[in-house]
């Protein structure tokens, strides 16, 4: 595999795990949090969170997914690169 791939990926995985920093950081946690600086307090439904609160936790994992596959992405391009080397 080429090295633009490996670089791809590397430049991918430091994006996400600033915006999976970012994305925790303003989930609510039990006194409150960031996210409810920005009226993701204001409204609730009768489950107990609301639609800001619902889109976090889709943005979340979502991200969460793209950063794990970076990871196993750069695993196996190591892993190829190591094989192919000896």
């Amino acid at each position: 595999m080429p090295i633009a791939f490996a670089y791809t990926l590397i430049v991918l995985l430091i994006i996400t795990s600033a915006l999976l920093t970012l994305l925790i950081l303003l989930h609510r946690g039990k006194g409150g949090g960031l996210s409810s600086m920005f009226g993701g307090g204001v409204s609730s439904s009768l489950a107990g969170s609301s639609v800001a609160e619902k889109n976090l936790d889709r943005y979340t994992v979502l991200v969460g997914i793209v950063w794990f596959a970076c990871i196993v992405g750069l695993g196996l391009w190591l892993r190829l690169g190591l094989n192919s080397g000896s």
